[in-house]
């Protein structure tokens, strides 16, 4: 154990452990010493340029910086004797002579007036200053669509340089000059808004003057006014990606005027441009506020563009009562001419726990069917049947955080700088600390820049590559015996399947020269610590399944799982699709991944709800869509999911959704699935409602309302709720917490994690091992949760992806995300930050191959496959390979599932988004074809 170093402070003995500050003491003992450029988050190295932390020590002639001075034994610190009062009131004051007075400065209430007014200094009367007569130019740069800059109130304090550099590392902020001349520029002194900056908005939250402050807290003119007093603070969660960062949430006039990170385990503070400036979607005008039922003479939403139509000349408003009714009656009738497996019903992501739990609960008990699923089939369900198969649990073996504790970190098939910005600090961090980072990917992205092994492979090849790594590691020896033995089984089997798939052999192959794929493996193979971490790039394939099997065939030969910065972390996409997979919104599973074709655990169901269930696997997303068009599938219940935007071949999908003859869509937006809808219900966002989420890393966090519900708009578990009720269940939900609570009791994940423990805790990583116990973090330490407590190696050929390019159709065509924008748009295109910054659809091709088919950046060009053509504006962009054309799918003016494959990977039924053929057509042309 660490000795601790024992002192004196301000009369009294403490204790500070090892590399401990006199201010961190201090702060702990319950004693204010005013900082400025100490920013008291993780992350910060405390830097003691700003002085306002002096404090006087017996037998020193100088003062000290109490935010770097560490205390010694014996040592006698006095923090509140005259000289080191007045030092600080000086080095304010002298601060405060060269800003503007508070009652015109835009932040006066940042930290660095609340320590003035809190030692009697409003500005200065003796020192000289550039505002004295008045006449000084106001130093603002507006040009970022949501921070401003006022170098009027900068200090030169370097905390939103540390904010860029060593804790977001995104090396945007830099200082130039020299002297009293020194001054915080972007990139080499770029406007904020046309440099690099990715608008993170950490330097915002570290700033201690206001030099740096948000867009939301100006007037509509965007000039300057002063910080209002928030009606509100709440302690929420992001409603965005699968990170799951803790946020502050200030409302004003019941709008949410400021978002803030908190100290939480993923994200310490940290936010992504998302998290911070996406949140005015919820007071978005395009808000559904009143239920509407389609009008008996309305045209079907195919043969209309709903871009250009009055939607109140399609539905008509309703009240809740009829709405309702039509809704469930709708439903019943359905059932009762054709059996519960006629309907179907796709539930959300972006919902709580609670409200995933309900949905599937409804579909199964009140309609008798397991045709239930959720965007998880649209993303990772090959990596979660794989993982099912390999290790017997679908989550995480340790959360992203360990990175931190790895000596070798593999990123494959994931963008997470785009995709999990925060998640992808600590992949920055890990490299700067000087851990092997290895990117993979077809594409070039920014974490490639802090990589010491960068690998753009062919795509489609990911088998190929992987099974090189395994051959290496069986050929040369470097597989953990004494592991395998223990805990492995089927490793013989790969070891003779991985024979023919030598680096040389697989080099021409996946175009990666032989002796790096040799040395990724001994570095992976070598290391005491190595953790995988992947995303869509490898799921969304025919071959997903085979690449995710891969990657435990890594994991599993090495024994590099179940410890401290080991394991297999597939990136969740949505804030709860972790949480929405464990609570059942999936065919084949009940909550927590137990088969519904299992007696022994259906009859538990069965006598636990009080219903006889389905006893056969139900359809997936994909499956449905096909079981509509065959008129299987004639009713569907959607609540918080855009199929129509989201799913492969979308003409295809669309084209489903207006047969159907009834579908009731619960939503926030009249999405593009809302539009074929007889009934929308208009329903809550995420700072509307009180519920759980449970992010990547296996937290369990809680959401808490900061918003008043707008118009008629309810909670969406009580709509789940009446629903229920209206096609005859008996259900009795007084509050959310019971929902959590019955939910919880058929979840073993969740036992000893109690509704009141999330409360109070705010975030519990699952499992626990006692109601007073931290959750584990690492989980397969000593076994696996699969029949006979071993992992399992299934070896995976090498397979072509469904559709290549050939004569006719030259170019791969991939999909994803952009970091400015989040799954089909619906929340990130009404947020008016987000959608400033990307506010149009966009193809981008590599400048090279822009250059050889002769067009130009920023024209519109038609993409086409062998399902439809998409316009969209041409983007050069020397990440994407040659040979392939990347399309974002979050714009409905230019839909990129318009294009893409819908077939399925034969195990984890998810479409090939990744790969398609493709061309490049001119728009005209594209029109004439069209005619």
């Amino acid at each position: 154990m660490t000795s601790k170093i024992t002192f004196e402070l301000d009369g009294k003995s403490v204790a500070a452990d090892a590399g401990e500050t006199i201010w961190e003491v201090a702060k702990r003992e319950g004693t204010r010493i005013p900082h400025l450029c100490h920013v008291d988050m993780p992350g910060y190295r405390p830097d003691g340029n700003c002085r306002a932390c002096m404090v006087e020590i017996d037998g020193e002639r100088v003062l000290a910086a109490s935010c770097i001075r560490k205390p010694a034994g014996g040592m006698v610190v006095r923090t509140a004797t005259e000289r080191a009062v007045k030092s600080r009131q000086m080095v304010v004051e002298l601060l405060a002579s060269n800003m503007r007075p508070p009652e015109e400065s835009p932040d006066n209430q940042s930290m660095f007036w609340d320590w003035a007014s809190s030692m009697g200094v409003a500005g200065s009367d003796r020192y000289p200053s550039k505002f004295a007569d008045g006449h000084a130019a106001a130093e603002f740069d507006v040009t970022n669509p949501a921070i401003a800059v006022n170098m009027d109130a900068c200090i030169t304090c370097g905390a939103c340089v540390r904010a860029c550099r060593e804790v977001q590392v995104n090396d945007v902020i830099g200082m130039a000059e020299r002297g009293n001349r020194s001054v915080p520029v972007f990139d080499i002194h770029d406007p904020m808004g046309l440099s690099t900056c990715v608008t993170c908005g950490e330097c915002v939250q570290a700033c201690p003057t206001g030099a740096l402050y948000e867009k939301s807290l100006m007037d509509e003119t965007h000039t300057v006014r002063a910080v209002q007093d928030f009606d509100k603070v709440v302690d929420s969660v992001c409603p965005f990606c699968g990170v799951g960062c803790q946020t502050k949430v200030a409302v004003k006039d019941n709008r949410i005027v400021q978002v803030d990170g908190r100290d939480g385990y993923a994200n310490e503070n940290r936010l992504c441009v998302k998290g911070r400036f996406g949140f005015d979607y919820a007071m978005s005008p395009e808000r559904l506020t009143k239920p509407l039922i389609r009008r008996d003479d309305a045209p079907k939403a195919g043969d209309i563009d709903m871009r250009d139509v009055d939607p109140l000349t399609v539905f008509r408003e309703a009240t809740w009562e009829e709405a309702l009714e039509r809704a469930a009656g709708g439903l019943t009738s359905i059932m009762a001419a054709h059996g519960g497996q006629a309907l179907a019903g796709f539930g959300s992501a972006k919902g709580s726990n609670e409200e995933a739990y309900l949905f599937q609960k409804l579909i199964r008990q009140g309609f008798g069917t397991n045709n239930i699923d959720h965007c998880t089939r649209l993303c990772h369900a090959s990596s979660v049947a794989a993982l099912m198969e390999g290790v017997g649990s679908g989550a995480v073996s340790a959360p992203f955080n360990d990175a931190m504790k790895a000596e070798c970190i593999i990123v494959i098939g994931a963008r997470p700088t785009t995709n999990h910005p925060v998640a992808a600090t600590y992949f920055k961090q890990a490299a700067k600390l000087g851990k092997q980072l290895i990117v993979m990917d077809p594409r070039g992205q920014d974490l490639m820049r802090h990589a010491t092994h960068s690998l753009k492979f062919k795509p489609g090849t990911d088998v190929a590559m992987l099974n090189a790594l395994i051959h290496v590691i069986i050929e040369e020896q470097l597989y953990d015996e004494q592991y395998i033995q223990a805990n492995v089984a089927g490793f013989e089997a790969l070891k003779e399947k991985v024979k023919d798939f030598s680096p040389e052999a697989m080099a021409d192959i996946c175009r990666v020269p032989a002796e790096t794929l040799r040395d990724v493996a001994r570095t992976y193979a070598k290391a005491e610590r190595s953790i995988i971490f992947w995303g869509m790039g490898i799921s969304q394939h025919t071959h997903g399944t085979d690449n995710s099997r891969c990657l435990i065939a890594l994991a599993l030969i090495t024994g590099q799982i179940g410890r401290p910065g080991t394991g297999l972390h597939p990136l969740r996409g949505q804030n709860n699709v972790q949480g929405a997979s464990d609570a059942g919104l999936i065919p084949m599973y009940y909550p927590d991944y137990k088969s519904v074709e299992n007696p022994d655990i259906r009859g538990t169901y069965e006598n636990f709800w009080g219903q006889t269930l389905d006893p056969k696997t139900g359809l997936t997303v994909v499956e449905i869509i096909d079981a509509i068009h065959d008129d299987v599938i004639k009713g569907m219940y959607v609540m918080g999911e855009n199929p129509a935007m989201s799913d492969p071949d979308q003409a295809h999908a669309r084209g489903a959704l207006a047969r159907l003859e009834h579908l009731v869509v619960q939503d926030i937006f009249l999405t593009e699935t809302a539009w074929h809808a007889d009934v929308v219900l208009p329903a809550s966002v995420h700072a509307e409602k009180l519920g759980t989420f449970t992010n990547t890393n296996r937290q369990v966090q809680i959401g808490r309302p900061a918003l008043d519900l707008p118009g008629e708009a309810r909670q969406d578990l009580d709509i789940i709720i009446d629903l229920a009720h209206r096609i005859g269940l008996d259900w009795n939900y007084g509050h959310v917490s019971e929902v959590y609570t019955e939910m919880a009791a058929v979840m073993p994940s969740l036992k000893h994690i109690s509704w009141e423990r999330v409360e109070r805790e705010e975030s519990v990583i699952y499992p626990a091992d006692g109601p007073d116990q931290p959750g584990n973090e690492i989980i397969f330490s000593t076994s696996f949760p699969t029949a006979d407590g071993r992992g399992r190696i299934v070896p995976a050929d090498l397979l072509p992806p469904d559709e290549v390019p050939d004569e006719d159709y030259p170019l791969v065509l991939t999909t994803g995300r952009l970091l400015e924008h989040w799954h089909t748009g619906a929340m990130t295109r009404r947020a008016g930050v987000l959608d400033a910054i990307e506010p149009q659809g966009i193809a981008s091709m590599n400048p090279r191959e822009i250059g050889r088919r002769g067009l130009h950046q920023g024209e519109m060009i038609a993409i086409e496959t062998r399902r439809g053509t998409v316009e969209a504006i041409l983007r050069a962009d020397r990440e994407v390979a040659d040979g392939m054309v990347f399309m974002p799918f979050c714009f409905n003016e230019s839909p990129a599932n318009m294009l893409t494959n819908p077939m399925l990977d034969p195990f984890g039924k998810i479409p090939e988004f990744k790969y398609c053929a493709a061309r490049i057509v001119a728009p005209a042309a594209a029109h004439e074809a069209a005619e």
